[in-house]
């Protein structure tokens, strides 16, 4: 419960430092005309901004999944508090508190790795540093951010092999989280395939179902290197889907952001059916849980269909949000009202 109010706090402000930093690109952007003339309507007003954190903290602390997570005393509620100040520690601009928390959250859980990369293009943007290979404020700047890190990730674990003398913790950690020993049901991907595949192929899967966790960070990174905090919430969902053990706490974390994005509404295509599907979908599973473990009157295929149906739902809520704030940053470049040569109206699509 200490760790869910922590968490609520530090997403609070990080985002009430954020709205600041929107609110003053905004009206820099603004003041050099990088927006087309018809887009008033899609610029985001301080009136709107006012109460986001506060939705924000409030999404996270009375989410169901929030509230299952601290019933049932996840660990997952620590890792989700340590992210949360990771967050808040790069809004801020302190690159050493960032790396620090980053640190912890990998050491923790592995995956949080890959917030290295929108961490380290948000605190480049905040230092006025353009994102450029060959640039040498950029590569001295990343080296830093990435020495900073490693160097925090290497005394936890130091601290960790003095306070048990061995090693051993290592692969019973990060080994157990990417081997995936243990095949007991949850609302991931990997138990199901791999209670029913042959072990001769199981390590050329387990690498291919890892690799979905980090194979989408450069692309991103590329694509959404001039909106990191957009990245870092994609990135979230990415870990909450894809992670070989993941909890309904995990979902809560970045769900906590939608609200962070509800400019992007009017472009959401599916919201209605993709609510409907994660709802139902969240009730289902412990009816077919029961329905399975306890009255035998089901099988495993039940509760994975649901499970996977719930993923599946997740994926394209996650390419709903991000398809919308593509087209939003297109309509305020080049206007709502887009024309052909021959003066019909256009239609937008995005490929």
């Amino acid at each position: 419960m200490i760790t869910d109010v922590l968490t609520a706090v530090a997403l609070y402000l990080a985002i009430q430092e954020f709205n600041k930093v929107v609110f003053k690109k905004q009206k820099l952007l603004i003041e050099l005309d990088k927006y087309a003339p018809d887009v008033a309507e899609l610029i985001q007003t301080p009136m709107e901004m006012h109460y986001i954190p506060l939705k924000v903290a409030l999404c996270y602390l009375l989410n169901p999944y929030t509230v299952m997570s601290c019933v049932a005393k996840s660990t997952c509620a620590i890792n989700n508090t340590v992210i949360a100040f990771f967050i808040l520690a790069t809004i801020k601009g302190s690159a050493f508190l960032s790396t620090l928390f980053l640190a912890l959250a990998t050491y923790q859980s592995l995956y949080p790795l890959t917030l290295f990369a929108p961490a380290l293009l948000y605190l480049l943007q905040r230092q006025f540093i353009p994102v450029k290979l060959k640039s040498k404020s950029f590569q001295l700047y990343t080296m830093q951010y990435g020495a900073l890190y490693l160097c925090n990730l290497g005394v936890i674990i130091c601290l960790s092999f003095f306070l048990l003398n061995s090693w051993d913790f290592i692969p019973s950690v990060y080994g157990f989280i990417l081997s995936v020993p243990d095949l007991t049901p949850n609302i991931g991907l990997f138990w199901y395939f791999f209670a029913e595949m042959f072990e001769h192929f199981s390590l050329f899967f387990v690498c291919v179902f890892q690799i979905n966790v980090f194979f989408y960070t450069i692309p991103l990174a590329i694509k959404l290197k001039e909106h990191p905090v957009f990245f870092m919430f994609v990135q979230m969902a990415i870990i909450s889907i894809f992670k070989s053990y993941p909890t309904v706490g995990d979902v809560a974390l970045y769900m906590a952001f939608l609200p962070v994005w509800n400019h992007l509404y009017r472009f959401l295509r599916n919201t209605f059916i993709l609510s409907c599907v994660l709802i139902v979908c969240s009730l289902l599973f412990p009816v077919l849980w029961h329905l399975w473990i306890y009255a035998g009157s089901a099988n495993s295929n039940f509760y994975y269909a649901i499970t996977l149906t719930f993923n599946i739902g997740q994926i394209l809520l996650v390419s709903d949000y991000f398809y919308a704030f593509l087209r939003r940053e297109y309509y305020l470049t080049h206007g709502l009202h887009l024309t052909r040569p021959d003066g019909t109206e256009a239609m937008l699509v995005l490929k």
